[in-house]
């Protein structure tokens, strides 16, 4: 018989077998400890399996169709929907749909643009210049001479029957005296200025295909164009161009603004692509592409400033096209021999920006007198007249114009853009020159 003390049996008849209360707690304490074994053995094996499965071609052939997609822009991510979205087959979760996910190796894309872009070396001469005398005597006296280097960067866009087409910045090539373009496998040639157009610091400059020889001629292609208008802040983009002139080079970042309002130091306000991909002196003219390769942007300039980093513009290329195309249809000039080249029949000097801040003048060359017998006597010109474009040619000094003067033969005709000063003010006028004669009695 047992005796009970509180519900717990202390004592037992003999030759029972009965479990004790000590007993019956070391039993169900082994019971939990073997479910829980059995619980880390299946969790422990559903990681063996995820491990399995990450390592064979199953999650290879996974990742292959994340990585296709995300190629076109396309990774799965939920949809928007009711209070817990709204699927295919009505309410529940969200049926998903697809946004870009990063990509860490663009080496592929940059393989494939390179070929479309090209280094750019010009010359630029310069003379030192009394201002005072130039002013205020009337003359032009010798200064020293000296030439200035630059390098930049440019696109391949196309060709013609006769010449290969690349369009850079105007600032890369403003005021060259020689220019020379060096391709993919390191092949340097020269080119000449087809068009430019300061507004939008765009250019294009031209290389006769005989030239080229076919061995580079296999090796380039023109730059494949996108749209710059479906840019979006945070899309990846790459920058390939001739960074400080030691040749091509790559940087990525992202699109940090579209339509972004940027000054000149003309005064003038455009509107242009920013980005954190560096862009330093020498990338300008450079191909900005997006994740496809495709060209969106056309690099120009790195912000100006040692307290900020990461800020690069570039002009859109779909706000670019129409201007592009002018130019491309322009007649490339070259320089003809001395004693086949038409005249001008002016003297000038340089209207640049110090003097065109403080006079309030127009940049360009300013007639201060116009010589008898030549194609300017005969025409509307008048002195003190500043001529700013040459047949659409941006004229910045009478070195600049006397450069674009030199690809005119005798006889040849020429329109004029000029700023001339009426009722205290500037107005812009063409002139027309029937004809340049042979004479060399001054440009």
């Amino acid at each position: 018989m047992y005796q009970e003390d509180q519900g717990h049996n202390w004592d037992r008849e003999p030759g029972r077998e009965e479990e004790t209360p000590r007993r019956g707690g070391i039993l169900k304490k082994a019971a939990w400890i073997t479910a829980g074994a059995l619980l880390f053995g299946m969790i422990a094996g559903g990681v063996m399996v995820g491990v399995q499965v990450a390592s064979s071609d199953l999650f290879k052939e996974l990742y292959t169709v994340v990585a296709g997609d995300q190629a076109a822009g396309a990774v799965k991510a939920p949809a928007p929907g009711g209070p817990m979205g709204q699927g295919e087959n009505g309410p529940g979760l969200a049926t998903p749909s697809y946004i870009a996910a990063p990509v860490t190796d663009v080496s592929v894309i940059v393989e494939q643009a390179m070929p479309s872009v090209v280094s750019i070396t010009s010359t630029a001469v310069y003379q030192s210049r009394d201002f005072g005398y130039d002013w205020f005597f009337g003359g032009t006296p010798e200064g020293q001479t000296y030439e200035v280097p630059s390098s930049g960067s440019g696109i391949i866009i196309g060709e013609n029957d006769t010449e290969l087409l690349i369009v850079t910045n105007n600032h890369v090539v403003e005021d060259a005296t020689s220019l020379k373009v060096t391709f993919i496998d390191q092949e340097t040639v020269d080119a000449v200025i087809k068009g430019t157009d300061p507004e939008t610091d765009l250019a294009v400059i031209a290389i006769s295909l005989d030239q080229i020889k076919d061995g580079t001629k296999s090796q380039i292609r023109p730059a494949t164009l996108g749209n710059s208008d479906d840019l979006k802040p945070g899309q990846g983009v790459i920058a390939i161009g001739n960074a400080l002139g030691y040749g091509q080079s790559v940087t990525v970042g992202y699109i940090s603004a579209v339509n972004r309002e940027v000054q000149t130091e003309e005064g003038n306000t455009r509107l242009l692509l920013q980005t954190d991909a560096a862009i330093n002196p020498g990338n300008s003219g450079g191909a900005l592409l997006n994740m496809k390769g495709e060209l969106v942007g056309i690099n120009a300039a790195k912000y100006a400033s040692t307290e900020v980093e990461g800020i690069g513009y570039a002009i859109p290329i779909s706000k670019s096209e129409d201007i592009i195309n002018q130019l491309m249809t322009r007649k490339s000039r070259t320089s003809v021999p001395e004693e086949e080249r038409g005249y001008l029949g002016i003297q000038g000097t340089n209207v640049d920006e110090n003097a065109a801040r403080t006079f309030g003048m127009p940049k360009g060359a300013y007639i201060y007198r116009i010589l008898e017998n030549g194609a300017a006597a005969a025409s509307e010109l008048r002195e003190k007249d500043i001529i700013t474009k040459v047949d659409g040619q941006t004229v910045r000094s009478m070195e600049g114009l006397q450069e674009i003067l030199a690809g005119y033969r005798s006889g040849e005709q020429a329109e004029l853009t000029v700023q001339r000063q009426v009722d205290g003010s500037y107005q812009e006028l063409t002139v027309t020159l029937a004809g340049m004669p042979q004479e060399d009695q001054g440009r």
